[in-house]
């Protein structure tokens, strides 16, 4: 499914804590923009972080938060394997899966976009894929056709923000180099953007040191994304943008 994709050869060290910001930028019908500071980790899941306590209680990526929760085996990596496979892309036993993805922090995780690059041993693109969570405990992973440029265009498909239903289509732009990486996501409809969501940011090796630091700066990271999610929503619902209907959406296309 994958054409022209790009070559990764240039890495991060895995796993790295990316350290930036994430940005949003509403434009219709309601005007609205924040930027805020965070960190992700950009991990091979094949090697997730295994930080003893009281580090480990910032560091867990499970399988469970992810994909199809690990039900069948074979944790992240067999869920991708699978997920993949019904898609007739194979994702070889050589192959490297790097994962953009919090953490949970205390107990709580909330992920509103990991991404997985799937990697040939030459460094291919095989297969990129998105998991998109929202605040209702659902999740949708899109299967993305990447250029050699790092973008990509798929149908919106999945209930997100309670102001937007699921009519548009994404447009994707993707960066993965051993100095920065960022992830753009654009929802169109009609010919017109209506937002921008932007995650940009430094790797740095995740050193003991380097999480310990990054966590004080950024206390309590993946409860505070939960916070100002709920937070900006409640500005846009004051400014009287409608509430868009959600109809409960099936797990299975997650396998």
């Amino acid at each position: 499914m994958v054409t022209t994709a790009p070559t990764l050869t240039e890495l991060p060290t895995l796993p790295s804590l990316v350290v930036g910001t994430v940005s949003h930028t509403r434009r219709t019908p309601v005007e609205h923009a924040f930027a805020n500071r965070q960190y992700q980790w950009l991990v091979d899941v094949d090697d997730l972080p295994r930080h003893r306590w009281p580090l480990r209680a910032l560091t867990r990526i499970e399988a469970r938060d992810h994909l199809d929760g690990g039900e069948q085996g074979g944790g992240i990596r067999g869920d991708l394997t699978r997920f993949l496979a019904h898609r007739d892309i194979t994702l070889a036993a050589d192959d490297r899966v790097v994962m953009l993805a919090n953490a949970r922090v205390l107990g709580h995780v909330f992920d509103p976009l990991t991404v997985y690059w799937c990697l040939a041993p030459d460094g291919r693109l095989r297969a990129c894929v998105f998991e998109v969570h929202n605040t209702y405990g659902e999740r949708h992973a899109y299967l993305l056709e990447v250029d050699e440029s790092g973008r990509a265009r798929t149908d919106k498909a999945f209930y997100v923000s309670p102001f937007n239903d699921t009519s548009g289509e994404y447009a994707v732009s993707l960066r993965l180099e051993r100095d920065r990486v960022v992830v753009t996501v654009g929802l169109d409809r009609d010919g017109e953007r209506i937002l921008t969501a932007t995650t940009s940011g430094v790797p740095r090796a995740a050193t003991d040191a380097t999480v310990v630091r990054t966590a004080a700066r950024h206390l309590l990271m993946t409860w505070r994304v939960s916070a100002l999610i709920r937070v900006h929503g409640i500005w846009l619902w004051t400014r009287r943008l409608p509430i868009q209907p959600r109809t409960p959406h099936s797990q299975e296309d997650l396998r």
